[in-house]
């Protein structure tokens, strides 16, 4: 048995929660749904947050939005994060969420890059106007407060090099009350390429000194996590992109975060059957097995990298329709093929290039919001992925 040293960190505090394993699951659109969050919380310990809600859905109680929300019922803490551009009607989504008791916890999505968002001034370019900003952390925290639930942020760096937010927003978070803030050290023109700017988690953690500051950004392995906690001193991470594919990655951070240097080097057979897990409850998530096989599909190439399956088969398992299909797909594996090493470790996931952020006429002309951006605004409450 490998010894085990002391734990590299304390446990993470986000309010009146303690999270043991001080690490968060962050939420990814169309992948943190309950089915994943339970594969993940099978292998690990940590904080594991909910698919991104748009306030406005949420409000209106949309069948979606209120999907999104359902935790299991040994789910604890419950984690959700919620998107908005209007102070009220984030203060009111936050309400439901925790007058209802739906939540134990909800994030702050201002991290967003899709252009969609940006090109209307939400997600990840919204700091820019401070006031805005304040007027939501502080609408949700006066909703969350009276019923014990902590608040969190979860932000980018800025819009780009030239106008960069992430210092002052994290101060105006902590003013605010917010539990915790935690950063995706990349900026909106970043998106997701590059390599992510552990530098400004320092200075941020530097900064924001009376509330926990979460890292995020390039956490691929157990080591980079220990990695990015050494460089930063921040006090605990975000892991994304890095366990598409990989929910065991979970335990792999349990594990270095309280000492020890076991890791799961799952063979083919293991991978399997942690597809063939993930299917059955994504059934259960949508109770529509065509629908959960469809949604099931982009997780293929990432549980199946670095491993010897062929691309006709691969392209059959990006095409699979029943949990019958899958089991014939399975069939056709070496499940007798060892870990592959190198070759499923690494970056996974969206990367792509740089982009010059979209962004509405004038946006940058004033960190004020004039009355003719408020209306504009509110045209960017869409479903999409959080950042």
């Amino acid at each position: 048995m490998t010894p085990t040293t002391s734990s590299v960190l304390p446990a993470l505090r986000i309010g009146p929660l303690t999270v043991q394993t001080p690490v968060v699951l962050a939420p990814m659109a169309g992948v943190t749904n309950r089915a994943f969050r339970r594969l993940c919380r099978e292998h690990g310990a940590g904080l594991y947050v909910a698919e991104m809600v748009t306030s406005r859905a949420l409000v209106e109680r949309t069948p979606e939005s209120m999907r999104i929300i359902r935790h299991d019922e040994d789910e604890r803490p419950r984690s959700v994060q919620v998107y908005g551009v209007d102070p009220a009607t984030v203060g009111a989504a936050v309400r439901v969420l925790a007058e209802e008791d739906r939540a134990d916890h909800v994030d702050l999505n201002f991290g967003c890059p899709v252009p969609k968002v940006t090109r209307k001034g939400g997600g990840a370019v919204l700091p820019w106007k401070r006031d805005l900003f304040a007027a939501i952390v502080g609408a949700a925290v006066d909703a969350a407060a009276p019923h014990g639930v902590p608040v969190t942020v979860k932000m980018r760096k800025g819009i780009d090099e030239d106008h960069l937010t992430y210092l002052e927003a994290g101060l105006r978070a902590q003013d605010a009350g917010v539990a915790a803030v935690a950063l995706h050290a990349r900026t909106a023109a970043d998106y997701y390429s590059g390599t992510a700017d552990w530098e400004a988690i320092a200075r941020l953690k530097e900064t924001v000194i009376d509330i926990p500051v979460l890292g995020n950004g390039d956490i691929w392995s157990a080591e980079d996590a220990l990695a990015m906690v050494e460089q930063t001193g921040c006090d605990g991470v975000v892991v994304g992109r890095g366990c598409q594919g990989r929910p065991w990655l979970f335990a792999d951070l349990a594990a270095a975060f309280h000492g020890s240097d076991v890791r799961v080097r799952p063979g083919m057979r293991e991978v399997a059957a942690a597809v063939r897990r993930h299917a059955e409850l994504m059934v259960e998530e949508f109770d529509d097995e065509s629908k959960a096989l469809r949604e099931l599909r982009k997780h293929m190439a990432w549980y199946f990298k670095g491993y010897v399956v062929g691309g006709e088969l691969r392209a059959r398992f990006g095409l699979v329709e029943s949990l019958t299909h899958l089991d014939d797909l399975l069939a056709e594996l070496d499940l007798d093929q060892p870990y592959p090493g190198a070759g499923a470790e690494g970056q996974r996931g969206r990367a792509g290039s740089p982009k010059r952020p979209s962004l509405p006429e004038g946006w940058l002309d004033s960190r004020e919001l004039s009355e003719s951006f408020e209306r504009k605004l509110r045209e960017a409450e869409l479903s999409v992925s959080g950042g």
